[in-house]
């Protein structure tokens, strides 16, 4: 395999460092090579673990793709942060969806005990979470097992959750930009999180600062369908800015500790 040309591959990493998708026909026309070419650079960036690829290009390599499995010990203080802030707009008596996501199963230990709150999920790790919660009750929604997701995001997990009213949906996202809103990696989970969104009464996005103004191919809501970002202490100005001049309400998290 010939090595990539040094340019190529700097302003190709530049962009992928920087967030953004990359696809290999737009890529091929820029630098005047082939397609094939520009999927040999892609293949080698990823070997380097600076790029995950996807069929027609690749994705910047960022901590919402990795598996849940993976995330759920990464940045615990901040993401109780969050979590804090999201459980004090849940209700008493209220039926709230936690979808799949390590910020969301953070949540549960910061529900308001006693307090007859219902909590539907399609995660196993969130599932498991409520369980030990006896002042919780546990609604699963079922179907096949998506092992990287982590959860159920198949149509009979959509059915489910269609049929139901959530006071509060705690929505997980992949990516967050003001111009595509909030995205996902896999299709699959983007319907399902689309599915919530249209079932939620109040949306709830824990953004986690790396994931903002960051893109990801498949699209889940425009930003303005989301009620409430909460985002952490020292997440930019411009970026908070940015989701608060399109239509919905941005709540900063405490500094952790």
């Amino acid at each position: 395999m010939n090595e990539i040309p040094i340019a190529r591959r700097d302003v190709i990493t530049a962009r992928l460092e920087q967030g953004l998708p990359v696809v290999a026909a737009e890529l091929a026309a820029e630098f005047g090579v082939s397609e094939d070419a520009i999927r040999r650079d892609l293949r080698a960036l990823a070997a380097e673990g600076r790029c995950r690829r996807v069929y027609g290009g690749a994705l910047p390599v960022s901590p919402a793709s990795t598996p849940m499995a993976v995330r759920v010990d990464e940045a615990r203080d901040r993401k109780n942060a969050l979590a804090r802030v999201g459980a004090s707009l849940v209700k008493p008596g209220q039926l709230i969806f936690l979808d799949n996501g390590s910020s969301n199963l953070a949540v549960v230990p910061f529900l308001p005990a006693d307090s007859r709150i219902t909590v539907a999920t399609n995660s196993i790790a969130i599932a498991s979470e409520v369980v030990k919660r006896k002042d919780l009750q546990l609604l699963m929604i079922g179907g096949m097992v998506d092992p990287h997701v982590g959860g159920c995001v198949d149509a009979g997990a959509i059915a489910m959750a269609s049929s139901m009213n959530f006071d509060h949906c705690f929505i997980g996202a992949c990516a967050i930009a003001a111009a595509t809103g909030v995205c996902a990696f896999s299709m699959a989970d983007a319907v399902f999180k689309r599915a919530l969104a249209a079932a939620g009464q109040h949306n709830v996005v824990l953004a986690t600062s790396e994931k903002l103004e960051t893109r990801a191919p498949y699209r889940v809501a425009a930003i303005n369908e989301i009620d409430h970002f909460i985002v952490e202490f020292d997440a930019p100005d411009d970026k908070a800015r940015l989701l608060a001049h399109a239509d919905t309400t941005v709540m900063r998290a405490a500094a952790p500790g």
